[in-house]
């Protein structure tokens, strides 16, 4: 073979591996805003309220990004879950303590718990302080349920696929 063809090859090569890996980046990204396309909600004031509109995403949840004690994380809000539920894994990277064991009634079953206290949770602008949560070693995705013991404490109206929270500050 002549080195002409060969160099003309090696470039088909790599052209083809670029273009895949330019598609597999492209592609992810686009996943991951139809997972959750709330990866940068923003918050407005309306007199004495704080107003954080989220969109839906295609399995019919509100999914939205934020961060417990500074640390980046993703919410999944769950209106039937009675605190917020983090997956071990998820509590040992930000560094939660563990507190009493308890024995829960999940969706998929009876588990056993460990609750704690988060010190700061945050969703845009939307803070808050002081949040019971409980680490459930059973749960495998990075996802944190976003329970009542932090929702209780915003208004909320769902409205076609948003979900309207208000909270007073």
């Amino acid at each position: 073979m002549s080195q002409p063809i060969r160099i003309g090859k090696s470039f088909a090569y790599a052209f083809w591996i670029l273009f895949l890996v330019m598609g597999v980046y492209v592609f992810d990204g686009f996943l991951s805003q139809k997972h959750n396309p709330n990866q940068s909600p923003d918050t407005y004031a309306v007199g004495n309220e704080q107003v954080l509109v989220l969109k839906q995403n295609r399995m019919g949840h509100y999914v939205a990004s934020g961060f417990i004690n500074n640390y980046p994380v993703t919410f999944l809000l769950d209106t039937g879950a009675t605190n917020v539920a983090i997956p071990k894994h998820v509590a040992d990277a930000i560094g939660l303590p563990y507190g009493a064991p308890f024995r829960a009634n999940t969706a998929n079953g009876i588990a056993t718990g460990y609750r704690t206290e988060i010190d700061s949770l945050a969703i845009s602008d939307f803070q808050f302080g002081r949040v019971s949560a409980s680490i459930l070693p059973g749960m495998k995705d990075d996802e944190i349920l976003l329970g009542m013991s932090a929702l209780k404490r915003v208004e909320f109206t769902q409205r076609g696929d948003t979900l309207t929270l208000k909270s007073m500050f």
